[in-house]
């Protein structure tokens, strides 16, 4: 019963010692998973019970992002697309797609950010700013240029599959150059 005690103390203590910003990156989680959910996931799932494990399964890299959490929610969003694409029928809209992506990659930042800090970290507003800043960057250049490969996919039926995957893997190739020649210059 003691070593109940002391972990109830524990908490208490830890839960008085949580600082601002700490908190609202992990209700940036939350949110950001559930939003992910609701935008893969059919609106027929959503209803009653289903939401409520999803919020649970929402909440759950919000508590541990150092852990396998955000792994499992990625994957749980990745099934709701395929469930929703496969199961009902609902047809890949360009704009859900991109917004599912943008969601994952927040949730994914957001819980690299939240392993860093600790639960009563003292840090400046201008890095949880920074940090937004560039995760909405790679977002809207993310976007811009899937967009601009799904349209040049579509100028030419036969030939434009192709162009699109050779662009495509020209940029993966190009920013891995980049990142490389960024972790050399270190």
């Amino acid at each position: 019963m003691n070593a109940v005690t002391e972990r109830f103390r524990a908490l208490r203590y830890a839960v008085t010692r949580v600082s601002l910003l700490p908190l609202l990156v992990r209700v940036g989680i939350f949110l950001t998973t559930l939003a992910g959910f609701a935008l893969a996931f059919p609106s027929e799932v959503l209803v009653g019970r289903a939401f409520g494990v999803l919020a649970i399964a929402a909440l759950l890299p919000a508590v541990g992002p150092g852990r396998v959490w955000p792994t499992f929610t990625a994957l749980v969003t990745v099934g709701g697309w395929l469930l929703a694409a496969a199961g009902y029928g609902r047809p890949a809209a360009l704009w859900r797609l991109i917004a599912v992506a943008a969601l994952l990659y927040l949730a994914h930042t957001l819980c690299a950010l939240a392993a860093l800090l600790p639960y009563d970290a003292v840090i400046d507003p201008q890095v949880l700013t920074g940090w937004l800043t560039r995760a909405g960057a790679v977002v809207l250049a993310s976007a811009v240029l899937g967009v601009l490969l799904v349209e040049a996919g579509a100028i030419r039926a036969g030939d434009g599959l192709r162009a699109a995957t050779v662009a495509g893997l020209l940029v993966a190739v190009g920013l891995t150059l980049l990142l490389r020649w960024l972790l050399r210059r270190r």
